[in-house]
């Protein structure tokens, strides 16, 4: 239901309580108390059978019997008569409950379950039970136990857990922050993240988001919401459990690297969440987020009148990530000018201990000139010839000096010691002051970090490449028919045959069931010159070497079958109880130079199939080099994600080594997610090692477990993805009535170019009937925003000509929170008017909003675009005047179940 009703619950007109008692420590008292003594302007009721009067306030015995239909209901009832409390409330008119009581049970038959099936039949939308409350300082509403009330500010909080909300109430308190709101989610039986995302994603008095995650439950909705919300404004998040481990025993590497809390880190990058680790951290990244301006890269310039504190600095940058910058030849010249012989002549720039204002000013001015660097870090720290409120004035007045510049990077300090002054000074000027080099430079990487999110969400991937060829239907028909003879872990022959079918290189295997067969396949290979290994071949060990079930570098037919007899009589005596089908020969593969890596697809029970790549070999757990990647991906993302990982560094070249060939492991990856794309049934592909050198990739040894497929997410779209996938299903062919045809398709990422050129065709007059107003320059932030769409609430389709490649037109629909109503816009270029191009891509998306199971239609248009307004009369939607804009229609369509009569 996402943001239906919320306002309701941050902003309302009136609430009543209902469980308040005389009782000291009566939840309900307690949050009368806090209600009334906040400050809320509204009407508030009281609602008790048994007491008619409580800390002065008259209580009747139902909700029926209030004067008044309160639009919030807080409730700290007895669990079993919470869900008729409900019931009750939306009975009386109330649109929202926030339920305090705890111990409501779970699954069929409990309390929980009841009020579930009050919210979802009342439309009463509930937050809790087992919650804190709410607290919305701008309301004055403090429907909460927390202890103290928070002031007013542009933070708000999330927290699944009441007791981490109310500490950092406590701690905002102690330090001066405030908050625009704090929810405490509890059980989250109804309003949950993604909700409440989307509510604080657009709200006047947020400008950061900070969210308390122990675990999610819907990923598909939580990603959607979050990637919206992290567009608009900062989000940053905080999640225990960073070392807790899988519930079931991993049965392959790449399972093993795939850690719950590894999964969680993937899905927030991907989402374009700011990650800390400390509740502390929350604070400082939100602070920080919010105050100062984003850095154009990772490159820091540091000043200083104290050279040590300047290293420090320097070296927590580089610990965090982040970038020494350079001085450039001019700021060298223009330093040693201004500085006094001995000062540094480098980064951090040491302007020595007895550096007054003007030298502090000097040197803020050229670094602020320099391209080099990137933010500019002004340490001071206090001597008998260095006066903080000196050197405070100093910044201020070379910002004001050189307001471009100062526009372009952000500028921060350190002042070691209390120096309120110095700081009051600073603060008026909007310039934050940190107490110490290792915050200063956090704070620095937060910017840094949270701006690489921001890149990562509206960069424009690459189209996939001529090389990636895929034989999906046949991939599906071998793993259907593992699935359907009970195999859970698909054998060797069926791994070639599915490798094959995505054109992934895999080092031949010959199965065989005895040392017999194993040597005469050995003979075979063995002719063509080389060795040859051979290994165990069970479903039920997925580790062959913990057994010793590998044997390599045989020369012979008879080392073979000694070999093979060996490791069948070992493993049988190690796992008598697995089934042994035989062994399997392989040709060694002799790449000297290559390297040993990891690549593959685990199965998380939240975010479902996660792509994993790194460091390969029989130490991959202990050595835990890897990076997690939520599918689908595309080769950036793929680049990406090689790139977070160390053993990236030696697949550059090094000393004899050539490079190796990182754009085949990039395909590599992006095809492993196109195959769990393709075939949900796919549970895990281990692919150890994979070898990569300057020819190319081959994997040495893989294992895949296939399984019927357990749905993850309801309704459209890959059932097990948390990212909504590309719905290639949406392409097709239209013949217009001229008898051209033409490809429409899903818009997609690389589409930015496309978009361009077709602007360059459309009139300043359409234009303005789009957009509302007169446009021309396109920036690539407004194109990606029209691109990088999330398919699980948004599409558009261009119209696409198949002879040139040019776009003709595209149509829009954006589903709002509730997938309720969709907003649509369209656009035909303007030599193709009357074509018919615009009533069948109109028609196309009414019928995807029939797809999607939207229940209305809408859109506004211009009242003199005639000949829009004339084409939504026949498609048979109403038109209504907008009464906020006489300029403007808004026209609506119900979607039917059925699809519109023929044209």
């Amino acid at each position: 239901m996402s943001i239906y009703a919320l306002e309701s619950v941050f902003r309302p007109a009136s609430v009543a309580v209902v469980g308040a008692s005389p009782r000291p420590r009566s939840l309900g008292r307690l949050v009368l108390q806090q209600l009334r003594e906040g400050g809320f302007a509204g009407r508030i009721g009281l609602v008790n059978p048994r007491h008619a009067q409580i800390d002065g306030v008259d209580a009747v015995t139902t909700l029926e019997a209030l004067p008044f239909a309160p639009e919030l209901v807080v409730i700290a009832a007895p669990p079993a008569d919470v869900a008729d409390v409900a019931r009750a409330a939306a009975d009386r008119g109330a649109k929202a409950a926030i339920v305090l009581t705890r111990d409501m049970g779970e699954g069929p038959g409990s309390y929980n379950a009841a009020l579930a099936d009050v919210a979802r039949t009342r439309g009463l939308r509930i937050v809790g039970p087992n919650c804190l409350g709410v607290i919305a300082p701008h309301a004055r509403l403090f429907a909460s136990f927390a202890a103290h009330a928070p002031a007013p500010g542009e933070l708000a909080l999330i927290s699944q857990s009441g007791a981490v909300a109310a500490g950092m109430i406590e701690w905002g308190r102690s330090r001066g922050i405030g908050f625009s709101a704090v929810a405490s989610l509890g059980d989250a039986l109804d309003v949950d993240f993604a909700d409440l995302l989307d509510y604080f994603a657009t709200d006047r008095h947020t400008r950061a988001i900070l969210l308390y995650v122990e675990r999610v439950h819907d990923a598909r909705k939580f990603l959607s919401a979050a990637r919206a919300a992290a567009r608009a404004k900062p989000v940053v998040v905080v999640k225990p459990g960073r070392h807790a481990r899988s519930a079931d025993a991993p049965q392959t590497h790449t399972a093993a690297l795939a850690s719950p809390d590894a999964v969680y880190d993937a899905a927030f990058r991907r989402a374009g969440l700011l990650r800390v680790h400390a509740l502390d951290e929350l604070f400082a990244a939100a602070a920080t987020l919010s105050r100062l301006r984003m850095p154009p890269g990772n490159r820091l310039a540091v000043m200083t009148n104290g050279i040590g504190v300047g290293m420090l600095a320097l070296d927590r940058l580089v610990d965090l990530g982040g970038e020494r910058a350079a001085l450039s030849d001019a700021t060298l010249e223009t330093l040693d000018a201004v500085l006094p012989r001995g000062w540094s002549r480098r980064n951090a720039v040491d302007m020595l201990g007895d550096a007054d204002g003007p030298r502090y000013a000097a040197t803020l001015a050229a670094l602020l000139q320099d391209r080099d660097n990137d933010a500019i870090l002004v340490m001071n720290v206090p001597t008998v010839l260095s006066s903080p409120p000196e050197v405070a004035r100093a910044i201020v007045e070379t910002l004001r000096a050189h307001p471009r510049e100062a526009a372009r990077k952000p500028v921060f300090g350190v002042l070691v010691g209390e120096h309120p002054e110095a700081r009051r000074i600073l603060a008026d000027a909007g310039v934050h002051a940190f107490t110490s080099e290792a915050g200063a430079v956090r704070g620095f990487m937060y910017l840094v970090r949270h701006q690489q999110a921001q890149r990562a969400l509206m960069e424009t991937p690459p189209s996939l490449p001529d090389d990636f060829n895929v034989d999906a239907a046949g991939a599906r028909a071998v793993v259907e028919a593992a699935i359907a003879d009970g195999q859970r872990w698909l054998d060797p022959p069926a791994i070639a045959r599915l490798f094959a079918a995505y054109d992934i290189p895999l080092a031949e295997a010959v199965p065989v069931p005895d040392a017999a067969a194993a040597a005469e396949a050995a003979a075979a290979l063995l002719e063509r010159g080389g060795a040859v290994a051979v290994k165990i071949w069970s479903r039920d060990i997925p580790h062959k070497s913990d057994i010793d079930g590998v044997r390599l570098n045989l020369a012979s037919v008879d080392a073979v079958r000694e070999a093979a007899d060996d490791l069948l009589r070992c493993a049988r005596a190690a796992r008598p109880q697995a089934r042994i089908d035989g062994v399997t020969v392989h040709p060694m593969i002799v790449r000297p130079k290559a390297r040993e890596l990891i690549a593959g697809i685990a199965d998380d029970p939240t975010f479902g199939p996660v792509v994993v790549f790194g460091r390969g070999g029989t130490a991959v757990e202990i050595i835990d080099d890897k990076a997690l990647a939520l599918p689908p991906l595309d080769l950036r993302l793929a680049h990406e994600l090689i790139g977070r990982t160390r053993v990236a560094r030696i697949l550059k070249a090094y000393r004899d080594v050539p490079a190796a060939d990182e754009r085949a492991v990039a395909l590599l990856l992006v095809k492993l997610a196109q195959m769990a794309a393709d075939i949900p049934e796919l549970q895990e592909v281990d692919v150890n090692p994979l070898l990569a050198d300057r020819d190319g990739v081959i994997a040495v040894d893989a294992r895949v477990a296939v399984g019927p497929v357990q749905r993850l997410h309801p309704g459209r779209g890959h059932p097990r993805f948390a990212v909504f996938p590309y719905p290639k299903e949406w392409e097709r062919t239209i013949a217009l009535g001229n008898g051209t045809d033409v490809f429409v398709r899903p818009v997609r990422p690389e589409d930015e170019a496309m978009f361009l050129r077709f602007f360059e065709q459309v009139s300043t007059d359409d234009l303005r009937l789009r957009f509302f107003s007169a446009v021309r320059h396109f920036s690539h932030e407004f194109i990606a925003r029209l691109t990088q769409l999330d398919y699980a609430r948004s599409i558009a389709l261009a119209a696409i000509d198949p002879a040139s490649g040019e776009m003709l037109g595209a149509v829009r629909l954006l589903a709002d929170a509730n997938y309720d109503t969709g907003e649509y816009g369209i656009m035909v270029r303007s030599d193709l008017k009357g074509a018919g191009l615009g009533w069948r891509l109109m028609r196309i998306m009414i019928e995807y909003a029939r797809w999607q199971g939207l229940r209305m239609v809408e859109g506004q248009v211009l009242r003199e675009n005639t000949t829009m307004l004339a084409m939504c009369r026949q498609l048979g939607f109403s038109i209504t005047a907008d009464p906020d804009d006489a300029t403007v229609a808004i026209v609506r369509l119900p979607i039917a179940s059925e699809p519109p009569p023929p044209v």
